[in-house]
């Protein structure tokens, strides 16, 4: 059998080697191939049993003197719990061990007081924040030996100090005339972050041309509270009023967490038009139309009389003209 595979020829020896080289290099080839493949395996094994984050929640914005839930959701894909570390600004202030007793462990951070009792291995409670309460947060999980994967993720969260009262606008009228000036300002009490303002006419964003901006006051106290005000300056047209009223309105917002308006509405004070009189007409009359109702009313109680005079005059001067007349025929007799 081996002796039928052996060159048999002159050309048969000299094609021998050519043909074992490309076994050779098929060989490799292959081989190059399987540890690839190996390789891929050991990587998506890895990555299949590895530790995954699948939520991190830390809100954007958070009310002074609350308490607040960061939570660390995450999927151990058959993994052992090693820890959970809480950081907040690179600072690590929450640790839980599963193994450790007790589990929780805290440390020092300004502006960070944690409530160990109510706090686990997927989420910190974080109690009456203040305004140093403001960061970077992270959340850290890792495997237990001999793996040790760890995956983090991290949240943004601003504590914000909400106005004492809602805005108040200054500076307005309670009547206008069309063509007057309006010049009012809204101001909404110290915050932090600085309260977002904006002006509506009659339930529409007011024109920006309308819109007088002023730079926001801070207070020198230690918390540096902000103070915004807006003003409003434009002149009345027909259009503005609706149904004889002019209903400004200021909102003020701070994200989601703060939405308070204050709204004040404004009577049109149309000038007084002079009655129409009859003398313009006639020159002959004052009188308004219920006078003349009424003078109407009165002709057949009136007239009657002044008609019986001029009757009265009329018999007397006929009989003094017959006295007349005799009294020239006796004369005249004599």
């Amino acid at each position: 059998m081996y002796e039928q595979q052996l060159p048999v020829s002159i050309a048969d020896w000299f094609a021998f080697p050519m043909v074992m080289h490309a076994t050779t290099a098929s060989c490799k080839k292959h081989g190059v191939l399987i540890l690839w493949i190996i390789f891929l395996l050991s990587i998506i094994e890895d990555y299949a049993l590895a530790i995954k984050l699948t939520e991190v929640r830390v809100p954007k914005h958070a009310i002074r003197g609350q308490d607040v839930k960061l939570e660390c959701h995450y999927d151990m894909e058959g993994e052992a719990l090693y820890s959970v570390k809480w950081y907040k600004d690179g600072r690590e202030f929450y640790r839980y061990v599963p193994r450790d007793d007790p589990p929780q462990q805290t440390f020092p951070v300004e502006g960070i007081t944690v409530n160990v009792q109510n706090s686990t291995n997927s989420h910190v409670m974080l109690e009456s924040i203040n305004l140093f309460s403001s960061g970077k947060y992270r959340c850290e999980a890792s495997a237990e030996a001999p793996s040790f994967q760890t995956v983090a993720e991290n949240g943004e969260m601003m504590v914000v100090v909400l106005p004492e009262s809602d805005p108040v606008i200054s500076g307005g009228r309670l009547r206008y005339q069309i063509g007057d000036l309006v010049r009012i300002n809204c101001t909404s009490p110290r915050s932090k972050p600085a309260v977002q303002l904006a002006w509506y006419i009659n339930s529409e964003l007011a024109d920006p041309a309308y819109v007088q901006h002023y730079p926001t006051i801070v207070s020198l106290a230690p918390d540096h509270l902000e103070t915004s005000i807006l003003g409003l300056e434009f002149r009345i047209k027909p259009k503005h009023f609706r149904r004889g009223d002019l209903k400004l309105k200021c909102l003020a917002t701070i994200s989601t967490v703060y939405w308070k308006s204050n709204e004040e509405s404004m009577e049109s004070d149309r000038p007084q038009k002079a009655p129409i009189l009859e003398s313009r007409k006639s020159g002959l009359s004052t009188a308004s139309r219920a006078d003349r109702v009424q003078a109407n009313n009165g002709v057949s109680s009136h007239q009657v009389p002044a008609q019986t005079s001029l009757a009265t005059i009329i018999i007397l001067l006929s009989v003094w003209f017959t006295l007349l007349n005799t009294v020239q025929i006796c004369f005249s007799a004599r």
